[in-house]
């Protein structure tokens, strides 16, 4: 951490929510290319995915931080369509390395994963508000 303070759970939460903003981010710009094609495989697109590393201020206090993007090692489809504008000298076309059925899947995980932060957040401001009127 880079003050000294010790990480609160906003501050846990916070940067969670964060992480799955990329995470969706990543999965919109995925799905945004899908079925997309280009007459090679090198320009064809490739899915990509966010590595995400765990930062631990204490022993029981951790969260998450996105450590980098990479772009994933899956090959593009290839397919024979000699009258596509884009067709190499062969008629074929490459198809972006995406796979909708499971950017649908991480779009949902992703979603439910931030809703849960959202849950923890809202909990922590009822129990402070709580223990405020107790208090009063």
């Amino acid at each position: 951490m880079s003050n000294n303070a010790p990480m609160n759970i906003f501050d846990i939460a916070g940067r969670a929510m964060s992480a799955q903003l990329v995470r969706l981010n990543a999965t919109a710009s995925n799905m945004a290319n899908a079925g997309n094609v280009t007459g090679s495989a090198g320009e064809a697109y490739r899915a990509i995915k966010p590595v995400f590393e765990s930062v631990t201020d204490t022993p029981g206090v951790s969260t998450v931080k996105v450590k980098n993007v990479v772009t994933t090692n899956a090959e593009p489809t290839k397919r024979h369509d000699p009258n596509h504008p884009l067709a190499d000298a062969n008629g074929d076309v490459w198809e972006a390395a995406v796979d909708g059925n499971a950017e649908l899947i991480d779009m949902i995980e992703t979603a439910r994963m931030y809703q849960n932060n959202v849950q923890v957040l809202n909990t922590a401001k009822s129990l402070m508000m709580e223990t405020i009127r107790i208090g009063k």
